[in-house]
């Protein structure tokens, strides 16, 4: 994190806050040291940002200072709360802090009321260290999908019998309790669906792909529509 996406960090923290926040806080929160926080707080204090407090206590945006409220209803605003926690707890580690920083801009700029309302909102989803192996799996297979690298894994299918495939990931499919990889797999010459906890092991490689007109997400789809139609 250079800088300017550290005061910008700094700044989107401090607006999310009616108190207080720590120096240790912020940096763990920006996984930067507290003599980094103190350089950036006067650096934006010397920029005119009027800011409160000090080290050992704690700091604040002084009051009055305010951008333009982002506007949601409470259900919006909720479902975004919703969304960007699952990709906390459920997705990979680099998602998770991409999500963070999401929430952290969005709570900069709510009206006291809608923070009011998200400090209470119901819906928790916790981030659990037994799915940390599940979350680097994701971390490789997103990244694979996106360089449309080919895969090999080694796979154990319902009833355990494990094969060897080369495959082409081409989307991460979530299920509501499980995921799954779509893949054209090239010992099957077909598509085939694979459980990220059955996937024993996996190589990611050098060899790109290209998808064609009946390799790719869209025409699996499509066909996938046909199938359950007849």
């Amino acid at each position: 994190m250079n800088k300017a996406e550290r005061l910008f960090h700094l700044m989107a923290l401090l607006r999310s806050r009616r108190t207080a926040i720590t120096a240790e806080i912020m940096a763990e929160k920006m996984d930067v040291s507290v003599r980094t926080v103190y350089r950036d707080i006067q650096a934006l204090t010397l920029s005119g940002i009027p800011i409160e407090g000090e080290a050992g206590i704690g700091y604040l945006l002084q009051s009055g200072f305010e951008i333009p409220p982002l506007m949601f209803s409470n259900d919006e605003l909720q479902s975004l709360l919703v969304g960007i926690r699952m990709v906390k707890a459920f997705t990979d580690p680099e998602l998770s802090k991409a999500a963070q920083l999401a929430e952290d801009k969005i709570m900069s700029v709510l009206p006291d009321p809608l923070k009011r309302y998200a400090e209470t909102q119901p819906y928790c989803i916790p981030v659990v260290d037994r799915d940390n192996e599940i979350r680097e799996t994701h971390l490789l297979l997103r990244k694979a999908c996106e360089r449309q690298q080919k895969l090999v894994i080694e796979y154990a299918d319902g009833q355990q019998q494990k094969s060897t495939r080369i495959i082409w990931p081409l989307r991460l499919v979530g299920w509501g309790d499980r995921w799954t990889l779509l893949a054209w797999c090239e010992l099957r010459d077909d598509y085939r669906n694979f459980r990220f906890d059955r996937i024993n092991h996996l190589v990611v490689t050098d060899t790109t792909f290209e998808t064609t007109e009946t390799i790719n997400w869209e025409h699996y789809i499509t066909r996938l529509e046909a199938e359950l139609s007849s």
